[in-house]
């Protein structure tokens, strides 16, 4: 088990904004055996800490001379800049195992990419998975090396899980495979099928556009006549 890592949090008195501004970010600890509790922890430290740490490392969190051992259970982003705005704590048991989905990592090279110019096709990008919060791994190594030819196939019982995590994946569940490279004739037609696809579009905008010009000419108003003297 990896090293645990720390965090230290305060109790927040002030609002969302206020804290912001003041270089933190707002939170609430909530979970077992404790009441929610609004938190404050420092922008810069809980960003590079995230960044390390994930969903699936377990973080000793202090708050006062308190320690919870949580998980980071969901985090919010600014809509327009790369910021952290709030970020929900949960306190874990150590002897309760919880649920999680936990991304895969890609390593190794493959010959059928490499040497006949496949193209690596991923069917999944993380398991669902569970064990104890000391266990959760930070995420899970897939060895491409296996994927010889287009005939090789990587499925869900070929990835070695950590001790103490189980999947709730099906063991023939395709992981990874490697598809063969398109030949001339099958770029020539996907390009004269994006072609065909671009006039359609242009004539679909060509028609509603003379639609929407016959409508006006319909509503126009009439000309007034001119009075005779």
């Amino acid at each position: 088990m990896a090293k645990q890592q720390k965090l230290a949090a305060d109790v927040r008195e002030k609002t969302p904004t206020q804290v912001r501004a003041a270089g933190f970010i707002p939170g609430v600890l909530y979970g077992h055996g404790i009441s929610n509790l609004s938190v404050q922890v420092d922008s810069k430290k809980f960003t590079k800490m995230f960044s390390e740490a994930g969903y699936t490392t377990l973080l000793n969190l202090s708050v006062g001379d308190t320690e919870h051992n949580v998980l980071v259970r969901e985090v919010q982003f600014h809509p327009l800049k790369d910021l952290i705005t709030h970020v929900d704590f949960y306190q874990v048991r150590l002897d309760e195992k919880v649920r999680a989905e936990v991304p895969l990592r890609f390593v190794g090279e493959s010959a059928a990419v490499k040497d006949l110019s496949g193209v690596l096709l991923k069917s999944l990008d993380a398991l669902d998975i569970e064990a104890l919060p000391q266990d959760l791994p930070h995420d899970i190594a897939v060895d491409i090396s296996a994927l010889k030819d287009f005939e090789s196939i990587i499925h869900i019982s070929d990835v070695v899980l950590p001790a103490g995590v189980t999947s709730f994946h099906e063991a023939d569940e395709v992981v990874a495979l490697v598809q063969p490279p398109r030949s001339e004739q099958e770029l020539e037609s996907l390009s004269e099928e994006a072609k065909e696809d671009v006039e359609a579009v242009e004539t679909i905008k060509k028609e509603k556009l003379e639609e929407e010009e016959a409508a006006e000419g319909e509503t126009a108003a009439p000309a007034i006549p001119e009075e005779k003297s």
